[in-house]
């Protein structure tokens, strides 16, 4: 079965963009981004902003727009079993020149895994405008680190965020 990803919750506002590898099953299910119970993105963006948590998706998405944060996906569509990056296949990228034409303002582009990064770099590559980041899968298959870890690593967004304030 061939998945397809969400489109690009932006605006011309956006200066950052924090790109995933491709939505899981549960995401793609719940038409939510991070939509897993046990994925831990959610809870940090919140954390890192000292802000409660909501229970709606749209109100998750206001505090990126406010925060001056677009995100996407870096494949548009792959075929695979369950919601393992490993177990990506026959993927498809998205369109980033389209994807920074419309939204030049972002600068700093963070991948949310190594596995993101890859394709990324496979698909689209590195160029000298935009500065990369990768920080720790917020997954909870990334059992490897400890949520407090993970937290001090992502901190670097939070301070990428103020830097535009």
């Amino acid at each position: 079965m061939r998945k397809i990803a969400f489109i690009p919750i932006a605006d011309n506002n956006s200066r950052i963009l924090i790109l995933g590898t491709m939505p899981s099953e549960e995401s793609l299910r719940k038409q939510e981004r991070y939509g897993h119970k046990s994925n831990q993105f959610w809870k940090i963006i919140f954390l890192l902003f000292n802000k409660p948590l909501p229970e709606e998706y749209e109100e998750k998405n206001t505090l990126l727009k406010e925060k001056r944060i677009a995100i996407w996906d870096v494949l548009e569509s792959c075929e695979g079993q369950g919601s393992l990056d490993s177990n990506i296949k026959n993927e498809r990228p998205n369109d980033f020149n389209k994807f920074f034409k419309e939204y030049p303002r972002i600068k700093h582009i963070f991948f949310t895994s190594k596995k993101a990064e890859a394709f990324y770099k496979r698909y689209v590559g590195f160029d000298g405008e935009h500065i990369f980041i990768t920080l720790p899968s917020p997954s909870a298959a990334n059992a490897g680190m400890r949520f407090d870890e993970k937290l001090e690593k992502w901190k670097i967004l939070a301070d990428t965020v103020n830097s535009y304030t």
